[in-house]
C-alpha cells in the first residue's frame, strides 16, 4: 500500500462532481459521513439528539456544557480528543439498548434530511457501499443499512459494561486519519481495494489513498439536501420529540424555554380543560395556540326528532385531534379511542371511550354513543407525523351513513406532540409547550348517500373513498400501514403505551 502523508492537502484529488456515476454497478465505494456523505460537517446535533431522547433535558445540558471543550479540542488541538469528549458526555451511564432505540427511531429522520445530492449521486450507483466515521457506529448503523442500502459500516466502537456505556471508546479507538485507514485494511484484502473514496477532510487522507479513485467533496453551503421522494426507502414514521435538529444554539434555546413552556402547557390545558367549549376557542387565541377552520360544519343531532349523531372521521396528527374539533364546533364531541394514558383521560374536557379491539363489541359502543349524539373517530388508530395517511379501519363504515370527514392538520416548532417510545401522557403537554402551535380543521361535504354502504357500498370502499378525500384535501399520500407497523417499527411492541425498540417497513400504496 502507498506510503502516507496526513498532512497533504485534500486538494490533489479531484471534486466529487468530476466522479462518473455510471457503469459502477460492479464497483465498491467507501466514504465519511459527516460533510461528506452529508452536507453538515458536526456531528453535535446527533449527539445532542440522542442526549435528549435517551437522556432527558439534564444530559443535552450536560452534553451543551461540555462542548465547548470538545470543540477547541477537536479544532485546535486533536479530533480524536473532541470527539471523545462527546461521545463521553452523550453516552456515559446510557442503557445500549437506549441509544439503539433512538438510532433506529429517531435519528433516520434527521440524517435523511442532509444527504449530499452529489456524493449521494456517486454512492447509490455503485453496488457495495461501506461508510467509514469517526461517529459511535451505534449510532449510524441503522439509519446507514435500512435507510441507504449500505453494505458495510466501520465506526467508532464505544466500551459498554452490563448492558449500558461508559462513556469510553472500544476497540483501536475513534477513527479518524491512521485508525479509518487501518480500519479499511482489516475490512478489505489487498485483492479487493475500493475503487471509489470520498471524503472532505485532511484527516480522510489516509483512507481516501487506499483507494482506485479518490475525489473530495467540497463544503458548499448552498447546496441542497437530496430530497426525501429520491431516497430508496422513504421515513414514514419516526419518533423522538424534538422537531429541529439540534444545534448548539437550537439546544441551548429548548433548555431555556423548557421551564417557561411547561407552566405555559398547564395553563392552556387547564383553560382547555375547565372553560366552557364555546369559550376554548377564545382562551387559545389569547393563549397563543390558533386554531384555523375551513368549511362548514353540520349542526347538532336534534335528539329530540329521533336523530342519530354524525360520526366525524378524522385524520389522526395527535391525541389531540377530538379536542380541537370539539374546540372548532364550539361543542363537546366524545370521541373513541385506542389506547390513552390515564393522565390524558383525566385531563381531557371530552367524554373518551376505550375500543376494546373487539369487532362486535366496538360496533355495539360506537353505535350506542351515536344514539346520545356526534361522534369522533380516527380510523388510522394512531399517529402519523409525515405527509401520509395509514390504512382507515372500515368498522365506522358499517355503522352510520352520517359521515362528515374531517382533515386534521398541525404546525409545531419545536416540541412533537406524540410518541411511540416515551409515556403517552406527556403528549398534550409537549404539544402545548411550543411557543406557538396551529392546528388546522377543515370540514369536507358530507358522504353523499349514493356512496354509503346503505347504497350497497362495502365498507372497505367507503373508508377508502374518505382516507383518498382527506389525502387529497391535505395533499398527503395514502398508505397500507397499520398501526401494528408503526409501533413495531419505532418501539418493537403493539401501541398499548410501552415503549421497546425494534424495527419493520412496508411498500407505500398511492391513493
Amino acid at each position: 500500500m502507498a506510503n502516507i502523508d496526513v498532512h497533504d492537502s485534500p486538494c490533489e484529488f479531484p471534486t466529487v462532481d468530476n466522479c462518473e456515476s455510471s457503469g459502477r454497478a460492479n464497483h465498491t465505494i467507501v466514504a465519511d459521513m459527516d460533510g461528506t456523505l452529508l452536507i453538515g460537517s458536526s456531528s453535535f446535533p446527533y449527539f445532542a439528539l440522542v442526549a435528549f431522547e435517551a437522556g432527558g433535558i439534564l444530559r443535552l445540558l450536560f452534553l451543551l456544557l461540555a462542548s465547548p471543550i470538545a470543540g477547541i479540542l477537536y479544532y485546535f488541538i486533536s479530533e480524536t480528543a473532541g470527539i471523545r469528549v462527546l461521545i463521553f458526555a452523550t453516552f456515559a451511564g446510557m442503557k445500549v439498548s437506549d441509544i439503539e432505540s433512538v438510532a433506529r427511531a429517531v435519528l433516520p429522520k434527521f440524517y435523511s434530511s442532509d444527504l449530499h445530492p452529489e456524493t449521494w449521486r456517486v454512492f447509490s450507483a455503485c453496488g457495495k457501499r461501506c461508510v467509514l466515521t469517526a461517529n459511535p457506529r451505534i449510532m449510524v448503523e441503522a439509519f446507514l443499512k435500512d435507510y441507504l442500502g449500505t453494505d458495510m459500516v466501520l465506526g467508532t466502537e464505544i466500551a459498554t459494561y452490563k448492558g449500558r456505556a461508559t462513556g469510553f471508546v472500544d476497540g483501536s479507538g475513534v477513527l479518524v486519519g491512521r485508525n479509518k485507514a487501518e480500519a479499511l485494511r482489516k475490512a478489505f484484502d489487498s485483492a479487493s481495494t475500493p475503487e471509489i473514496g470520498l471524503g472532505d477532510r485532511k484527516t480522510d487522507l489516509p483512507f481516501m489513498k487506499l483507494c482506485e479513485e479518490s475525489y473530495v467533496v467540497p463544503k458548499k453551503p448552498e447546496v441542497q439536501p437530496v430530497s426525501h421522494n429520491k431516497l430508496p426507502k422513504p421515513i414514514v414514521f419516526h419518533d423522538g420529540r424534538l422537531v429541529q435538529k439540534p444545534s448548539p444554539l437550537i439546544a441551548l434555546l429548548t433548555i431555556l424555554w423548557i421551564p417557561v413552556g411547561f407552566p405555559l402547557a398547564c395553563l392552556r390545558i387547564a383553560a382547555g380543560a375547565l372553560l366552557p367549549m364555546p369559550l376554548v376557542y377564545y382562551a387559545f387565541r389569547a393563549l397563543g395556540v390558533r386554531v384555523n377552520i375551513k368549511g362548514t360544519p353540520p349542526p347538532p343531532a336534534q335528539k329530540s326528532t329521533g336523530q342519530t349523531g354524525v360520526l366525524f372521521v378524522c385524520s389522526h396528527r395527535t391525541l389531540l385531534d377530538p379536542i380541537f374539533l370539539s374546540t372548532a364546533l364550539g361543542r363537546p364531541i366524545p370521541a373513541v379511542t385506542y389506547s390513552l394514558s390515564r393522565l390524558s383521560e383525566i385531563i381531557s374536557p371530552i367524554k373518551t371511550v376505550r375500543l376494546n379491539r373487539d369487532r362486535i363489541k366496538d360496533a355495539k359502543m360506537i353505535q350506542n354513543l351515536l344514539q346520545e349524539g356526534d361522534l369522533a373517530i380516527c380510523p388510522e388508530g394512531t399517529t402519523c407525523r409525515e405527509p401520509f395517511l395509514l390504512r382507515f379501519s372500515a368498522l365506522f363504515a358499517e355503522l352510520t351513513d352520517e359521515l362528515v370527514p374531517v382533515a386534521m392538520n398541525n404546525k409545531m416548532s419545536m416540541f412533537h406532540g406524540t410518541t411511540a417510545r416515551g409515556w403517552k401522557g406527556m403528549d398534550p403537554f409537549y404539544f402545548f409547550m411550543n411557543p406557538s402551535p396551529v392546528y388546522e380543521v377543515t370540514f369536507l361535504n358530507k358522504l353523499p348517500q349514493e356512496l354509503i354502504c346503505g347504497a350497497g357500498k362495502s365498507s372497505h370502499d367507503v373508508a377508502n373513498y374518505i382516507q383518498r378525500m382527506i389525502a387529497s384535501t391535505l395533499s398527503y399520500e395514502c398508505t397500507n400501514f397499520t398501526r401494528k407497523d408503526k409501533y413495531t417499527a419505532l418501539a418493537g411492541n403493539d401501541g398499548s403505551v410501552s415503549d421497546k425498540p425494534k424495527i419493520a417497513a412496508k411498500k407505500i400504496m398511492g391513493c
